[in-house]
């Protein structure tokens, strides 16, 4: 691949960083903020998905800015909005303020859930999109990773107040963020589609090594046939539509997000003390970006539904174990199953959600049909967050795992039954694959 194509994504994908690092560094701070503002089960639910809710907010209105401003100038502000939240939720003084600023952190983390996997796929070569869009999930577990070594670094750090350390610390690559995407170019097939600027396009084309002729006679063979604006909810969208929302759906059935939020929690509750559950924790980042590793070297050689029927049996499997151990039928193991867990996600719904999300839909509709994939997803993950301290305290570990099991399998039946291949299918004849 071309060198500025490769930099192009890095950059845009690390925007994924500061998603990984404002989702996994809460787990430090969870419990620190429920003793200080002594809050009730429900509300200290309510203040850790706070930041879901947000995030819900900016899936959902995340390609209108992203259609209207450009790819580009979206991600600069999202670097911003990160930088600004990551102050304030660190230096809040009371419960509603810290839920405010992690509020506006989420709407920063929804939107760049969207937009930056869109630029990816609308730049990457068909044959390499897979990696390419891998590359924003990396940055994600590379970020969960990194937030979950500093939050053991900084135990004690500053007392009590150690959790506003840990929270403050994204504000640095934040701003990094937002100075890097001034030297990226928008999105060829944006400045197409929205502005009608093809000399801009090619530019960007021939600076990436693509056939610039060649791909911008697709582009806009594509924008002719739609003519007119085209409704996402018109019923022309309706299989896409339904691919991304049960893949979404599933991502977060699986309870990823219950163990990635509540991490320290989970394993204070299979019986670790709090350095070994911190520790353990961050264990818990080093697997999921090994693994994401390896998805990302296979994804565009296996394909999205390999990798699916991969992460579907492991999940089955691992949370099976983890209902078996928290009921007491198995002693200990909990830390392996969990990081089997882990694995199972990092190989396959990890790797494969924002790539296959964002490649499932055609041109006219791409942002706002991946903008809905990515709302599904962050309801469910908020819902979760906010009702998981409330189970866990009510009817335990074994029940709320099993649950996810048997909703994994299910997933593993949508993978069997329903979902395409995309491996290697160029954007504009992606509709043959899908079908409506």
């Amino acid at each position: 691949m071309n060198k500025k194509l490769i930099l192009w994504s890095i950059t845009v994908a690390l925007g994924g960083l500061l998603f990984g690092m404002d989702v996994a560094n809460i787990s430090g701070a969870e419990q620190r903020i429920q003793q200080l503002w002594d809050l009730s089960d429900w509300m200290h639910g309510t203040a850790v998905a706070m930041a879901l809710y947000g995030t819900v907010l900016g899936a959902g209105l995340g390609s209108i800015p992203a259609n209207k401003f450009g790819r580009k100038k979206t991600l600069i502000v999202i670097g911003i909005i990160f930088l600004v939240s990551a102050l304030g939720s660190a230096l809040a003084n009371d419960v509603y303020t810290f839920m405010f600023f992690r509020f506006l952190g989420g709407l920063s983390i929804g939107a760049s859930s969207v937009v930056a996997p869109v630029y990816i796929s609308e730049i990457a070569p068909p044959q390499h999109r897979g990696k390419m869009g891998i590359a924003f999930q990396i940055n994600v577990v590379s970020g969960i990773l990194l937030a979950y070594l500093i939050n053991y670094l900084l135990q004690g750090v500053g007392g009590a107040n150690d959790w506003r350390y840990m929270l403050g610390v994204i504000a640095v690559p934040s701003l990094l963020f937002s100075v890097l995407m001034l030297f990226t170019p928008e999105s060829p097939r944006w400045l197409i589609l929205y502005k009608g600027d093809e000399e801009g396009a090619r530019k960007v084309f021939e600076k990436s090594g693509a056939p610039a002729d060649e791909l911008i006679a697709e582009i806009k063979a594509s924008a002719q046939i739609k003519q007119k604006k085209e409704s996402l909810f018109s019923g022309k969208f309706s299989k896409p539509l339904m691919l991304a929302f049960l893949l979404a759906l599933f991502n977060q059935l699986s309870g990823i997000n219950a163990i990635i939020y509540f991490a320290p929690r989970v394993f204070e509750m299979a019986g670790l003390g709090k350095d070994a559950a911190f520790l353990s924790s961050a264990g818990i980042g080093i697997v999921n970006f090994l693994f994401t590793m390896l998805g990302w070297y296979l994804i565009d050689r296996s394909g999205r539904r390999k990798l699916m029927y991969i992460g579907s049996l492991g999940y089955i499997i691992s949370l099976t174990l983890m209902a078996l151990a928290f009921a007491g039928i198995i002693k200990g193991g909990i830390t392996v199953f969990v990081f089997v867990f882990i694995a199972a996600h990092a190989i396959g719904q990890g790797s494969v959600i924002w790539v296959f999300l964002s490649e499932i839909f055609p041109n006219s509709v791409r942002a706002s049909g991946t903008s809905f994939g990515c709302l599904t997803h962050w309801v469910f993950a908020a819902l979760i967050s906010q009702t998981f301290t409330f189970f866990a305290n009510r009817i335990g570990g074994s029940y709320i795992f099993g649950f996810f099991a048997v909703m994994m399998v299910l997933q593993l039946l949508f993978v069997w039954k329903m979902m395409p291949e995309t491996k290697g299918v160029a954007l504009e004849k992606m509709d043959r694959t899908i079908g409506h």
